[in-house]
């Protein structure tokens, strides 16, 4: 079976640090694995690039097209995407899957989408084809919703999450046209992997925890290492909480050291807590990239405002954790959660806190209602209608306590006060001679777009332009 499988653009990304990240579609890969053990003809094309989705539709004759939905700012953007490939491909089934996608698949069940994947597409994708192709009925694949004559129904749900392992190493070559294009922060380009998939603690904005049951898979160590070994030289480690198991953790480390697999840059994702408790595990892993950035969900900067979170962490755990990883030469890259219920006060107390602790390289995300979280299902009835992008984690989904002016008077005066502003202290050619030659025009590029976040009149009116008179009543946030 020929297969067609779509990363998306994403859409609106004018806010936020978007423009810093453009990573390989590596749930794409691990599918197009499966599919080509199997047999089948597959292209991944990533829209984000040049072609448009009709031209890959004439190049691959496809009798199956998937669509990733990551984020739920996508799903209007996957939607539009569907119905243009129902007018190019009428006769192919179309299948939307990914995290939003399983998440809260309600948005996607429009008449130009066949089915929704609620499970791991590695598993899924290719039991879907093999029933396909010999004419049976997609409620025959367990963990699918499917659009029949009837309406939409739903298949049976899978007996177990699949091992991680179902597919040992992703088909990168499938996107080895875009690899240059591939790119975080300052290194260009870049390799994503993932070494475990979920989460077992409970953030109430976060929807991971909640679509996986707070479960954590992890795959072999000697899949894991023969893909960081066979990347590239920058590596961005996918997984949502990196470190989860240390005795697992410190045996990686060991055996990426015996492989002798060493990178130039490598970036990943855990909490404070975990590293408070895992000083021996941190020094395990230090050696093995010349730069060694830790993306750390921050989010508050007191402990009144960690628990309105859920959290699950204090703010000693934040300010011992930078510590830590700064004591043993790890960058600190964070981020921190903005409330619509904040007043003046909670502005400045976490400036203060930045300023105090040197987390300059912070970003700053407004509180969001994720679509899939008991959140969502608590706030939806109080979030006006308004395009699926607004949910960003840069716009306001309703009044803010402070009005939208003010609040966005000092939001961008948040982000003001972050390396990213080129009048601050690091300005532009401070970030240019920290990139080679080649890679001036794009970080000059995604500078001249970030500046936006420090203007509130682009935030202001962007915001009316969604969000029409008469405005709603100011409703109280979340915890």
């Amino acid at each position: 079976m020929k297969v067609l499988l779509l990363r998306p653009h994403p859409g609106n990304d004018s806010f936020g640090l978007g423009p810093f990240f453009r990573v390989e579609p590596l749930g794409l890969e691990y599918i197009g694995a499966a599919l080509l053990r199997e047999g089948h003809e597959v292209t991944v094309a990533d829209l984000r690039f040049r072609l448009g989705p009709e031209s890959w539709v004439r190049r691959t004759r496809p009798a199956l097209i998937g669509i990733s939905c990551l984020h739920a700012l996508e799903y209007d953007q996957v939607i539009e995407l569907a119905r243009r490939l129902r007018r190019a491909s009428p006769d192919a089934f179309i299948i939307v899957g990914g995290h939003a996608a399983a998440a809260f698949p309600e948005p996607l069940q429009t008449p130009d989408i066949d089915a929704v994947c609620l499970e791991d597409g590695e598993e899924l994708i290719p039991l879907l084809a093999r029933v396909l192709e010999k004419g049976g009925s997609p409620l025959q694949v367990a963990g699918l919703k499917v659009r029949t004559a009837a309406g939409w129904e739903s298949s049976p749900p899978g007996a177990e999450r699949p091992c991680l392992d179902t597919v040992p190493q992703p088909a990168r070559h499938l996107v080895q046209r875009h690899r240059h294009g591939y790119h975080c922060l300052l290194f260009k380009p870049v390799w994503l992997v993932e070494t475990a998939r979920g989460c077992p603690h409970r953030c109430s904005f976060c929807s991971v925890w909640q679509l996986y049951d707070r479960s954590c898979r992890e795959r072999s160590l000697e899949a894991v290492v023969e893909d960081i070994a066979s990347a590239g030289d920058a590596i961005f480690v996918a997984d949502d909480l990196f470190w989860y198991n240390p005795e697992r953790s410190i045996a990686l480390a060991e055996a990426l050291k015996k492989r002798g697999v060493y990178k130039r840059w490598l970036l990943v994702q855990t909490r404070t807590d975990l590293i408070c408790r895992s000083a021996d595990l941190m020094e395990a892993w230090r050696p093995l990239a010349k730069d060694f950035d830790i993306f750390l969900g921050l989010e508050g900067a007191s402990d009144r405002a960690l628990s309105g979170i859920t959290k699950d962490s204090e703010i000693g755990d934040s300010v011992e954790a930078v510590r830590i990883a700064r004591e043993l030469c790890y960058g600190i890259n964070g981020n921190f959660v903005i409330g619509h219920d904040w007043h003046e006060e909670d502005f400045h107390e976490l400036w203060d806190f930045v300023e105090r602790y040197g987390l300059q390289r912070a970003g700053f995300t407004i509180l969001t209602p994720l679509p899939g979280t008991d959140f969502y299902k608590e706030m939806a009835p109080r979030i006006p209608q308004q395009p699926w992008s607004n949910f960003d984690m840069h716009h306001l989904l309703w009044e803010p306590h402070l009005g939208v002016e003010r609040f966005f008077e000092l939001y961008a005066e948040t982000w003001r006060r972050s390396i990213l502003n080129t009048s601050g202290e690091k300005n532009l050619l401070d970030w240019i001679r920290q990139v080679r030659p080649s890679q001036i025009p794009y970080i000059a590029r995604v500078l001249w777009r970030t500046q936006r976040m420090m203007k509130p009149k682009a935030y202001i009116e962007e915001h009316w332009q969604t969000h029409p008179a008469p405005r709603q009543q100011p409703c109280p946030q979340h915890g």
